[in-house]
């Protein structure tokens, strides 16, 4: 049985590495590992070790706290106001993200605008 907070360090990294566009054989090969070690640490099936995680923090360029951050306490309910904790592990809204910064600036500020608008009307 996995430990929530291996899984939710592998969520982390999984994040991460969607963020930036890179697949599961670029992180490992950057790493010095196989393809096959990072599945298993994006599901929570291996624990990731201390200095390996300094390298997949290196490699991703993210301080290592950021594999801890939103990480909820056992009582805790998941949630920060109307937005879910695991937001990000729909690939959905990271492909969302990630498109949202491949739009010009000033373009990028009035579609930001307009959600803004949106949300509030909602």
């Amino acid at each position: 049985m996995t430990h929530p907070v291996d899984t939710h360090v592998g969520t982390k990294i999984r994040q991460r590495r969607w963020l930036v566009g890179m697949t599961q054989q670029q992180l490992a090969a950057e790493v010095g590992i196989k393809f096959q070690q990072i599945q298993k640490y994006e599901t929570g099936a291996n624990r990731v070790s201390a200095s390996r995680l300094w390298d997949i923090a290196a490699t991703l360029d993210v301080q290592i706290s950021y594999f801890f951050e939103g990480l909820e306490p056992p009582d805790g309910n998941g949630v920060n106001g109307a937005v879910p904790s695991d937001l990000m592990a729909d690939k959905e809204a990271l492909d969302l993200v990630r498109s949202y910064y491949a739009i010009p600036e000033t373009q990028r500020r009035r579609l930001f605008d307009l959600a803004r608008v949106l949300s509030d009307v909602a």
